[in-house]
């Protein structure tokens, strides 16, 4: 049998907050029924899915790269670091990784890049599911330090609420300073 695991990202396009990446191997006795791309399922959806797929799973892992990582390195390359990390988290070794995008991180074993992976292979729907409801997390308990932010509503995202925060108090702690939209709200 061979050993699949999924791979995916959450948060590259956001102004605030790591990156999150999650790698899952699913286990085949133990279907998860519903798996999508985490953006086209409700927020109450992807928990439900989120604690099935660490209960059901054979294997899981979730991983970051830093704020400071990602203005050093740039968000892709911080991207690819997560899921790296994500990988040689897991308990069980895969033989072989698909990563949802384009790129693939550098690892030991083969992968491949899917366009839309995560609406078409079930590990990676799997792992972006695990990557967006864990960042969202923690997003919300970065609420709590930075409440004026609003990250609650927007999770970092650059939507008009954020960018007018942004604008009268200037980029927090756990704002990309690299990212042109705070970027410009340093000067």
């Amino acid at each position: 049998m061979t050993i699949v695991c999924g791979v995916d990202e959450a948060g590259r396009g956001p102004l605030a907050g790591p990156v999150y990446a999650a790698a899952v191997i699913l286990d085949p006795v133990r279907p998860i029924i519903g798996l999508n791309d985490s953006k086209k399922l409700s927020e109450k959806r992807r928990k439900e899915l989120a604690c099935q797929i660490r209960e059901d799973a054979l294997s899981w892992a979730v991983a970051t790269a830093s704020v400071e990582e990602i203005d050093s390195i740039n968000i892709l390359q911080a991207s690819l670091l997560a899921m790296k990390r994500a990988i040689e988290g897991l308990s069980v070794l895969p033989h072989e990784i698909l990563v949802d995008g384009i790129y693939c991180p550098k690892v030991r074993m083969p992968s491949k890049a899917i366009v839309n992976g995560d609406a078409l292979i079930p590990e990676i729907s799997a792992a972006s599911i695990l990557a967006k409801t864990a960042r969202d997390a923690f997003m919300l308990e970065l609420h709590g330090d930075f409440p004026e932010f609003g990250f609650d509503r927007h999770k970092g995202y650059p939507t008009k609420m954020h960018l007018e925060v942004l604008g009268r108090l200037g980029p927090s702690a756990v704002h990309r300073k690299s990212f042109a939209p705070v970027k410009a709200f340093l000067r």
